[in-house]
């Protein structure tokens, strides 16, 4: 079992940036592949980015060149860099975990925590 607690985000305005933290317990964090995943408000969850255990990096188009993942296994923590925020960035924002890897569907995540709201006014 693994749990995750994401934390840092807030109010920001358009163009500002923020640094998403998840921070996973209960197994080897290296082993896994971690995943964002965020959902606005009438919305489906849709990816972000993911980053293999080999540290390996995946982006959707909507965030490549603004957002960077990252991840330290010795503090068992992924983050999101998130720069050059738009208002359609509001969303919440939840990691997830996979034991296989990285990916950009939800089904391949086994674990995921219970988000962190991002809201970005114009």
């Amino acid at each position: 079992q693994v749990q995750l607690v994401e934390s840092g985000g807030g109010l920001v305005q358009a163009g500002d940036s923020l640094r998403l933290s998840c921070a996973a317990s209960g197994r080897t964090f290296s082993q896994l592949g971690m995943g964002w995943f965020r959902q606005a408000p009438g919305k489906e969850r849709e990816f972000v980015a993911g980053v293999t255990w080999r540290s390996n990096t995946y982006y959707s188009d909507s965030v490549k060149g603004r957002f960077t993942i990252s991840r330290d296994n010795a503090k068992n923590t992924v983050y999101l860099q998130m720069n050059s925020l738009k208002p359609a960035d509001t969303a919440v924002y939840y990691c997830a975990a996979s034991r296989t890897t990285a990916s950009p569907l939800e089904t391949g995540y086994n674990y995921w925590g219970q988000g962190t709201q991002v809201t970005v006014s114009s």
